[in-house]
């Protein structure tokens, strides 16, 4: 089984399109999808539309933009530009789209017997996996050897080893247009592939991942896409332009 693993695509058409060409030329069984569909982009009814036409084929969590720009929780958290997406979002979702957006579930799920998904960590949707810190809580909070998560917008691997009765865990920083793990059976880890629609690591390119169950291995990947067009249409839309500008920057 080969998934494909997304995760943040904040309504970037264009950034899921370039996605999308790009793994034309591999095989994938299902998609993963890790949340946040939507918030910040221009276009939610197209994101959306995809991933509901995708059908069964799909694994999907929620994430906080999916869960405020629906109106099923409060953006009061949210700086000023996520407040004003997510109103803007809301007021403009189809009708079909919005209800299919509030029935993403909560997080974790498992995807295959040894793997799951979630948006911020394994304990809490909302919470970020920024330090070895944090992994070990996630780690801690669920048993499955591979976790994907997402909602820091950077590609991170951390992995986590218990030899001669010491447990050793590291993080890692992942960059460059492709990097291939190799699954080891003794050893558990924390996936983020990227963002799709606007990452953070300070390379503009859309991230995305390839999880093959039956290879143990995951390949991720960095795709050039329209930033230009994804950034005017932002401006167009009326969104703060801050919201296309840091796209330029992957930031």
């Amino acid at each position: 089984m080969r998934f494909l693993i997304l995760s943040d695509i904040h309504a970037n058409w264009d950034a899921l399109q370039g996605v999308v060409r790009h793994v034309r030329r591999k095989r994938y069984d299902r998609v993963a999808f890790l949340g946040d569909a939507v918030g910040y982009g221009a276009s939610p009814n197209a994101v959306v539309s995809w991933l509901h036409g995708l059908g069964s084929a799909t694994e999907i969590v929620r994430g906080n933009h999916d869960r405020v720009c629906s109106g099923l929780d409060s953006g009061d958290y949210f700086n000023r530009y996520a407040r004003e997406a997510s109103a803007w979002t809301l007021d403009r979702l189809e009708e079909k789209n919005l209800e299919f957006l509030r029935s993403f579930p909560e997080g974790p799920i498992e995807i295959s017997p040894d793997a799951a998904i979630c948006h911020g960590s394994s304990f809490d949707e909302d919470a970020y996996i920024f330090s070895v810190y944090d992994a070990e809580q996630a780690f801690e909070s669920l048993p499955n050897q591979i976790t994907f998560f997402g909602h820091t917008h950077v590609p991170t691997l951390f992995t986590r080893r218990a030899e001669n009765g010491e447990t050793t865990l590291r993080a890692r920083l992942l960059s460059g247009r492709r990097t291939v793990i190799d699954l080891e059976p003794e050893t558990r880890y924390l996936i983020n592939p990227g963002s799709v629609g606007q990452p953070r690591d300070r390379d503009p390119r859309a991230a995305y991942a390839i999880f093959d169950t039956d290879s143990r291995r995951v390949y991720l990947y960095r795709v050039p896409y329209r930033i230009a067009t994804a950034r005017r249409r932002i401006i167009q839309a009326g969104l703060p332009p801050v919201l296309g500008d840091r796209l330029l920057h992957g930031a």
